[in-house]
């Protein structure tokens, strides 16, 4: 027993270390750990707010606009980024102009999105295979570019996030209160959308646009059962949402499992032994 197990150790850290010296595999940890770190800064604030459906809302519209970039034959995250920022703004004018509740508008543009590239897909010949596999996501196949406009955008998020740490704690907790305190509620709102829509956009090629919402949420709400204090809370997400990341890269290599899938999973496993220790300490 003992010599069996030591073998399967011994295989397994062979699989690892194959897995690291493996170009495609090192831009997979290097652009997934950076977009869990924009999430996890993100999440906290998101499901404090009960904006947790706009990362579903958003990925949808990021269907259409990896849809309308394969058409046009370039990189589908350079088309995305811009039009799907827009849709985020969109979705809040909807909910602070036109009298909507905000479920309702992100259900609305949403809608559009999902329709839109549909439309495309069936009328456009040739690139159908490519679009469908943003739906459930591969990191396996992470450009260069890809990685590089990861890493950057998740860095001014975090950064972003910090600069405006306080205004984002004050309308998270009391929007009311914050504007009265003189706090710009309604700039606040739109950076915390828009960074919500570059994060998104991250995420469709890591897990894919049917998954993408959960890679936001689960570290937040998994942190928070267990912390107390919001820097910690944020801090406990970013460690689930890299540690996600790179155990599922690995166990998606070593299984072929789909490696968005997986991610999502171990992300699960995280969240329900922090539920159970957070029911223990209390």
């Amino acid at each position: 027993m003992l010599s069996a197990t030591g073998i399967d150790m011994m295989d397994i850290l062979s699989q690892i270390q194959e897995v690291c010296r493996y170009a495609f595999l090192q831009r997979a940890i290097i652009a997934g750990c950076f977009m869990a770190l924009g999430c996890s800064f993100l999440g906290i604030f998101l499901v404090l707010r009960r904006f947790s459906l706009i990362g579903d809302g958003l990925a949808h519209v990021s269907f259409a606009t990896v849809a309308i970039g394969l058409l046009l034959n370039t990189q589908p995250i350079v088309v995305s980024v811009p039009l799907v920022a827009l849709a985020s703004l969109a979705i809040l004018s909807l909910s602070e102009k036109a009298g909507m509740y905000g479920d309702a508008a992100i259900g609305l543009v949403s809608s559009f999105g999902i329709a839109l590239g549909v439309i495309i897909a069936s009328t456009a010949g040739g690139f159908n295979v490519d679009l469908f596999s943003y739906l459930f996501g591969n990191i396996l196949s992470v450009s260069s570019l890809e990685v590089w406009m990861t890493v950057g955008i998740s860095l001014l998020v975090v950064l972003i996030t910090m600069l405006f740490y306080h205004d984002l704690f004050a309308i998270t907790f009391d929007e009311d209160y914050a504007h009265v305190s003189g706090i710009k509620v309604r700039m606040v709102n739109k950076i915390l959308i828009i960074l919500t829509a570059l994060i998104v956009v991250l995420g469709i090629k890591i897990v894919g646009t049917m998954l993408v919402s959960s890679l936001i949420v689960l570290p937040a709400i998994s942190a928070l059962q267990v912390m107390r204090s919001f820097r910690g809370a944020i801090a406990l997400a970013g460690i689930f949402a890299i540690a996600s990341v790179i155990i599922g890269i690995f166990i998606s290599y070593i299984l072929n499992y789909p490696s968005g899938g997986t991610i999502v999973m171990v992300n699960f496993i995280f969240f329900f032994g922090s539920f159970f220790l957070g029911r223990l300490r209390s």
